[in-house]
């Protein structure tokens, strides 16, 4: 299974990382260096995500209180409160929300301001995940990569990395340079989450239903183009990385954590083959398990 698994991400010209499991029957998987720890880039929302529940949880935060993000200081991207052009004020489950459905960066960093890496730290370890470390979040990163490129400008800095004809800056996707994890810790955190394990059932249920909200439907999702089969995943790409992580859950109601990290030999912004590849990786390793 791992030559099928390892030949299916070869053929779309990417080094892959995988873990699958069964929610219901987790002694069984489907791996392929799963233990290998890897940058996460934007999946990074979803340990963040449950640790902002863990603290509404334990009364630590209201998800009502509101904020008020202003366009000057609000972390780039294409999606979200990042485009938006004026003052935004909501509540704190909004940003959640808006992080997780649509990969907002502006929410997610403020989000992360405001739960502190320390304090995730503390609630990812209580969670039992042991490699799997949240560093930096979205504005740090592109700082860094900044720094590494020579340019002062985020996207001319991004265009750098989807650039075939240069040499990726040094460092750039190490995991020791960022937000990383492995394949095994995000299933078990999926598995977890899903199991009521580590929230209340109120919290539980967010996390389910915002996830299942992502609108993002070309990875996980795209090897199971079925009415009946429910993804629920969260995405990461950055420069040549493209992941998702999520629970695949089949009409009978078996449902399957999966985490797929891969690693591209070209940079291009849109990689079409790469996200069917990690959808088909995906499909493969349910049939095997179910």
């Amino acid at each position: 299974m791992n030559a099928r698994i390892r030949g299916i991400f070869e053929d779309a010209g990417v080094r892959g990382w995988m873990h699958a499991v069964s929610l219901d029957e987790p002694e069984a998987s489907v791996e392929l260096d799963a233990d290998a720890v890897v940058p996460m880039a934007s999946v990074y929302k979803l340990p963040l995500l449950a640790g902002f529940c863990r603290l509404v949880d334990l009364g630590e935060l209201d998800p009502r209180e509101r904020v008020t993000l202003e366009p000057s200081a609000r972390t780039a991207g294409p999606t979200g409160l990042s485009a938006f052009a004026d003052p935004v004020t909501l509540s704190l489950r909004d940003l959640a929300l808006s992080m997780a459905t649509v990969s907002d960066n502006a929410s997610a960093d403020a989000l992360l301001d405001i739960v502190g890496l320390r304090r995730l730290a503390e609630i990812l370890e209580s969670f039992g995940l042991r490699r799997t470390w949240v560093r930096r979040g979205t504005a740090a990163n592109l700082r860094d990569l900044q720094r590494r490129t020579g340019v002062d400008d985020p996207d001319a800095a991004l265009a750098v990395l989807a650039d075939n004809d240069r040499t990726d800056p040094v460092g750039v996707y190490e995991a020791a340079n960022a937000s990383a994890a492995s394949a095994r810790d995000l299933t078990l955190l999926l598995r977890r989450l899903w199991a009521g394990e580590l929230l209340s059932a109120s919290q539980t249920e967010f996390v389910k239903t915002t996830m299942h909200r992502q609108v993002f439907l070309n990875r996980l999702a795209s090897g199971f183009p079925h009415d009946g089969v429910r993804v629920a995943g969260k995405t990461g790409t950055f420069g040549a990385l493209r992941h998702e992580a999520g629970v695949v859950t089949l009409p009978g109601g078996a449902a399957f954590a999966i985490a797929v990290f891969t690693h591209a030999a070209r940079g291009d912004f849109r990689q079409p083959r790469v996200d069917a590849a990690i959808g088909e990786a995906a499909r493969v390793a349910v049939d095997v398990l179910r």
